[in-house]
């Protein structure tokens, strides 16, 4: 075992999508984790296998196409949930079930209601069982934070003989300092030894999980859990890349530790992410914001342009920022010269078909907008590959408004072949199109969330929406992509697309259904 290797685990997909308002749908959650495996993520939790058929449904499918990072399930100490999580790895070929119980005192009196002897048993029997779907088999101590060290090292003891590779320290509640929680590491890991690899889960409620994380680091932690864009369940958790790049800018303090992390794909995963979600890095935030390499000071840019390091201890380049980068081509640019922005944007996978698709997107841009950037591009490119599923597709939309006036929008839908139109007024523009929209397609929405946001500066700035809506008491809240220079029109679109995402989940789970039958 390479002992200065830090392995990656990624929750995004699990921890970060508990984040309120952050919940993907399956084909989001596939282009998600592709690009992790892209980035470079050892291990990819890609989700809680046995908290819904659609969970179950985005782990299975995960775990077959992702070829490169081991695919993890979540599942609590329950046969129940153990299984369903091997079921659904099984087919990827690296896989591991991350089984858990708590640990603290408070947890196990209030929650779980179990003496100490009764967890190690539930604890053992768990990773027993797991062990006859997988050979990697993760456990964690839950609210490790607040767990006594003696009852830890019980516990540890107890399932790695039962067959753990990997105990998870978890920092539940992120109330430990970094002082703490490295000398609670340092003391587990030394306990530990070579019988299993020692990983941390920091949550980031006082404002402390990368500290928290890079301590563990330092003292012996091995494998670090966090997410893109520092996403997660309250505050949040560690941030991969903060995490990632404080140890490859830190050299001299991490020695030789390093991490697999290809870190020029670290500012496109997380612009996919956000892209998705629908949830900003704050404009501030580490490594990704939009802040993170702009220089306002005099002072600051002065120094920047005679010598870099004189204001940035990294290069943009190194996590994929290219600053001020235009895209060179206009209405009259072929696919060969889109077809290369795009290869160096990354997006070396696009098919013949969604090229054309996205080309033609960049055409029409083209003829409105003076410049287009590649934040532009980008953002055309992702839009395609989520409203692939195109039940409904949006041809169409006319609205009129005024002050004194009553609000209305027309809508043209194509439903397969036939061409549908409808209008119908509303409390308010968005409102009319939302209720045309729900009479064209017979499906009625409720719309929990609308978010729009500038991609770019300038009055001719595209237009992302992002809205969530459910559909039924049953069902989660599906996320609508939209994109346009008229934020009314990539409003429609938006939701649409939420439509759209509904249909294909409950398509595809009631097929699932049939063939289990």
């Amino acid at each position: 075992m390479d002992n200065n290797k830090i392995y990656v685990f990624d929750t995004t997909l699990r921890d970060g999508e508990q984040s309120p308002g952050c919940s993907m749908n399956t084909e989001e959650k596939i282009k998600v984790a592709l690009q992790l495996e892209k980035l470079g993520v050892d291990v990819i939790e890609a989700g809680f296998a046995a908290a819904s058929p659609g969970d179950f449904d985005a782990v299975s499918r995960i775990a077959e196409v992702v070829k490169k990072s081991s695919i993890c399930s979540l599942s609590r100490a329950v046969e129940n949930d153990i299984k369903q999580a091997g079921l659904a790895v099984q087919n990827a070929p690296l896989h591991r079930i991350h089984t858990f119980i708590a640990t603290s005192p408070i947890h196990m009196k209030y929650k779980l209601k179990m003496s100490e002897d009764e967890v190690i048993k539930r604890a053992i029997h768990a990773v027993e069982y797991a062990k006859t779907f997988v050979d990697d088999v993760e456990f964690s101590l839950e609210d490790a934070g607040r767990s006594e060290i003696s009852f830890m090292k019980e516990v540890m003891d107890a399932v790695i003989g039962a067959g753990a590779s990997t105990i998870n320290l978890p920092d539940t509640v992120g109330y430990r300092l970094p002082t703490e929680l490295g000398a609670m590491v340092k003391e587990l890991s030394e306990f530990a030894g070579d019988r299993a690899r020692i990983s941390v889960h920091n949550h980031n409620d006082l404002g402390l999980a990368t500290a928290n994380t890079l301590a563990a680091v330092m003292n012996g932690a091995r494998q670090i859990e966090v997410t893109i864009n520092g996403l997660g369940e309250r505050a949040g958790n560690s941030a991969l890349e903060e995490a990632v790049m404080a140890i490859k800018t830190r050299k001299d303090a991490f020695g030789g530790l390093y991490t697999d992390i290809n870190t020029p794909e670290i500012y496109p995963t997380s612009r996919l992410v956000a892209t998705i979600t629908g949830v900003e890095p704050q404009q501030n935030k580490a490594i990704v914001g939009k802040n993170a390499f702009a220089h306002e000071s005099g002072i600051h840019q002065d120094g920047v342009l005679k010598h870099q390091e004189t204001y940035e201890i990294m290069k943009p380049e190194d996590v994929g920022v290219f600053k001020d980068s235009t895209l060179i081509l206009g209405k009259h640019s072929g696919r060969a010269a889109f077809r290369d922005k795009i290869n160096q944007l990354g997006f070396d996978k696009v098919s013949e078909e969604e090229l054309n698709a996205v080309f033609e997107k960049f055409k029409v841009l083209a003829d409105k907008k003076k410049d287009v950037t590649d934040d532009d591009v980008r953002m055309l490119i992702t839009d395609e590959a989520l409203n692939s599923d195109k039940t409904y597709e949006l041809v169409g939309l006319q609205i009129s408004d005024c002050s004194n006036g009553m609000p209305m929008a027309a809508v043209t839908i194509k439903y397969k072949d036939q061409i549908m139109q409808d209008a119908n007024i509303g409390d308010g523009t968005m409102d009319a199109i939302f209720k045309t929209i729900d009479r064209l397609t017979g499906y009625d929405g409720q719309l929990k969330d609308y978010k729009v946001l500038s991609v770019t500066e300038g009055k001719d700035a595209l237009a992302k929406v992002t809205t969530r809506v459910s559909f039924d008491d049953k069902s989660p809240e599906f996320v609508g992509h939209g994109l346009s220079i008229d934020t009314m029109l990539a409003t429609a679109r938006a939701y649409v697309g939420a439509v759209n995402s509904y249909l294909s989940q409950k398509e595809r789970l009631a097929k699932k259904t049939e063939h289990q039958v």
